[in-house]
Parts: C-alpha cells; structure tokens; sequence
C-alpha cells in the first residue's frame, strides 16, 4: 500500500468528478465540492481530471507515504507541511517513503485537494470512486490505520519531468483560484428556477439583494442559509419532482438550502432559483458564518 492514514482530520474523502446520470438509481452525481481544485491539483502531477484524490475538510489529515510519489495541493489555503517543513500550494512536490504529510487547519477557504501522482486506487461504483455522504455509496471516510493505494492514473496532463520540474503536456494546467477570505462575502449567480412563480416579486428581489449567511448545519449534502425568510404565494401541496446540482430550494421555514454535490434526486419544495455550476466551487468553499450574496 502506498500511504498510511495516520490521522484522518475531521472528515476525509475519496473523491472525483463525480458520477454523472444515475439519479433513476436514487444516486446524485456526487464528487469534489470544488472541483476546479482537484483539477489543478491533478494536472500538476501529470494525472488526467477524473483521477481521484483526497478531499480534506478543515486540515487535520495526517498521511505517511511508504511509496515514493509526488504530490500538489489546491483548494483552501494553509500550512500544509512535509516532515515538519511547510510545502508550497498548487505545486507538485516530491515526497520519499517514510515522509509525513500534515494539514494545518487553514486560513481561507474549507476544504484542501490533495492530489497524488496516478491517483487515488479505490474500488469504482458506476465508473467513479466518489464517496457519497447521503446514500452512503462509495469509500467510507478515512479513518485512522486506512491503507490507500496509488493508482496508475497518468496522462492526458502535464507530466513530470526531471526532479521536481514540470514540461507541459497537451492540457493547461487550470488558473489558480483564490480561495476566499472568510470576512468577506462571496458573489454567487443565480438563474430563476422551475417554481420561481411560487413567490412574488419582492421575494425575488429579496434573495438577490439581502445577504445571507452560511449555516453551520451545512455540509455536502447542501448549503443552509440564514437570514430573512423568503415567502411563498403558493401553499398547495408540490408533488416530489427531480432536482438538480445547485438547486436553491425553499422549505416551509422560508430559509432556502442550496443543494450541493450529494443532495437528494427529488424533493418536494419549490425551486426558486439554479445556482450555475461554475460558481458552486466557491460555494463548496465558503466556511459557517460566511456571508453570501446572491446575484441574477
């Protein structure tokens, strides 16, 4: 086995991009909150988008390599550091058998990436390795004494050159993203969604203009919001109906929950609005307490 999970954090996770079209299967598509993270963090060490990593919530996540590797970390930003001496984020880092890599909790942003060179191996349901939180699909979350081993997930990246360099390979490596200060609001957009006609006008202009702060109750499964309650001018009964990646339902509280990577197939209150899916990465990102401010 290539790495030892000596501590595994408050909660760690093997996750991809996800498995995508297996709702009728009652499975949402699953995968990395900030996907555009993982992403970088597996071009930097030569592996193709879909190779799986680690996604590591609020630091803590303590591994020992016994297979030499290279590793880069994306995402929330922190001290990160390899046999005590902190390593550089969203850069590919050589590590030797017996190295120990520790996750400070971080300063900005939630959740770090961690990508290993040929990927995470674990077991595929429906062609991903994605845990998922809400049906309990997928790898269990690390514990401590886990064995991970390291794939053979290369190419279609740039690839690894001499010692620590990197050559360019057929794809870009991704732009770094900031990951956001957690005094400031974040900006998400917004598209109106299927039952926006369930609310009035002034409820409307009320979610795109009020701030709305992230609740601690939030986590994969979706984002809770705190603030003014919004108000319906339906009350009938909404038959159960599919619901997608970033939808902001509104339940009877008026406090609307955005739904996030491992949310339910169906629900059964109305959809306001859509959050678009390339803002969803700072979403996933956004800590408890955080202010949001929706746009559309």
């Amino acid at each position: 086995m290539g790495i030892v999970v000596v501590n595994p954090g408050p909660l760690t996770l093997v996750e991809d991009l996800g498995r995508q079209g297996w709702a009728a299967l009652g499975l949402s598509p699953s995968g990395a909150l900030d996907r555009q993270s993982l992403r970088l963090a597996n071009a930097l060490v030569g592996n193709p988008a879909t190779a799986a990593g680690l996604e590591i919530l609020l630091g803590g996540l303590r591994l020992r390599f016994v297979t030499a590797s290279y590793v880069a970390v994306a995402g929330a930003e922190g001290s990160v550091t390899l046999n005590g001496a902190e390593i550089p984020l969203n850069q590919a880092v050589p590590v030797a058998p017996g190295a120990v890599l520790d996750f400070a909790v971080p300063l900005f942003g939630l959740r770090y990436y961690l990508a290993v060179q040929g990927g995470i191996d674990a077991p595929r349901l429906l062609g991903s390795r994605s845990t998922d939180m809400l049906s309990g699909e997928g790898p269990a979350p690390l514990a401590s004494g886990d064995h991970l081993g390291i794939g053979s997930d290369l190419g279609g990246g740039p690839e690894l050159g001499a010692g620590s360099d990197l050559v360019t390979g057929p794809l870009a490596v991704p732009a770094i993203r900031r990951a956001p200060d957690p005094a400031r609001a974040i900006t998400v957009r917004v598209d109106r969604g299927p039952r926006a006609d369930w609310f009035d006008h002034d409820s409307w202009r009320q979610l795109v203009t009020q701030g709305w702060t992230l609740s601690a109750d939030s986590n994969r499964i979706g984002a809770r919001l705190v603030g003014r309650p919004l108000k319906q001018t339906r009350t009938e009964d909404l038959p159960s109906e599919g619901m997608v990646l970033g939808a902001l339902q509104v339940p009877p509280s008026g406090l609307p929950t955005v739904f996030l990577a491992d949310h339910p197939v169906t629900g059964g209150y109305p959809v306001i609005a859509v959050v678009r899916r390339a803002d969803l990465d700072v979403l996933g990102q956004a800590r408890p307490g955080q202010r949001i401010r929706f746009v559309g």
